[in-house]
């Protein structure tokens, strides 16, 4: 049997020791999340996508009462940026997420759907995007690339097999 240990680098920090861009890509994914249309989970999703050209762009979730019909807004925000901004690259998307009527934040992950998003981006763009999410306790995560989150990932549909 053969072992394959993966591992994943990820920086928490407090607010305060996050730049005034990251600070301000924050600030907006929480604005945003207050708009999100959410009635069937309550669960208001915001995202701020930093583009290389030095557009932010901003999304938030929007449900259907046909749950896959609804969509994530970290992919609303790449998709936005890939149809209307097709060579500036990702470089920064922050993420946060609160029940609806609650003012503490609420930890959040991308959902596998979105994780595969942001890897075709970064494949599309060849440059890793860095994450910013926001947990329950008010820290901070930053991830440098979606491969701290999807270590083994789907890139080549030519490729006979995984290779590690």
């Amino acid at each position: 049997m053969k072992k394959i240990i993966l591992n994943s680098e990820i920086e928490e920090l407090s607010p305060e020791e996050l730049d005034h861009i990251e600070q301000a890509l924050l600030s907006r994914a929480q604005t945003i999340s207050k708009l999100a249309y959410a009635p069937y989970s309550n669960f208001n999703v915001g995202a701020a996508l930093l583009l290389e050209n030095g557009e932010v762009l901003q999304s938030s979730n929007q449900e259907n009462v046909s749950y896959p019909v609804g969509t994530c807004a970290e992919r609303i925000a790449l998709g936005y940026a890939g149809a209307n901004y097709p060579t500036s690259a990702p470089v920064m998307l922050a993420i946060v997420a609160h029940r609806a009527g609650e003012e503490k934040w609420a930890g959040v992950s991308p959902c596998g759907m979105c994780r595969q998003a942001i890897n075709e981006t970064e494949n599309r763009f060849k440059k890793p995007i860095t994450m910013l999410i926001l947990s329950a306790g008010g820290t901070v995560l930053r991830i440098k690339g979606i491969s701290a989150l999807l270590p083994i990932k789907f890139d080549d549909l030519n490729s006979a097999g995984l290779e590690y």
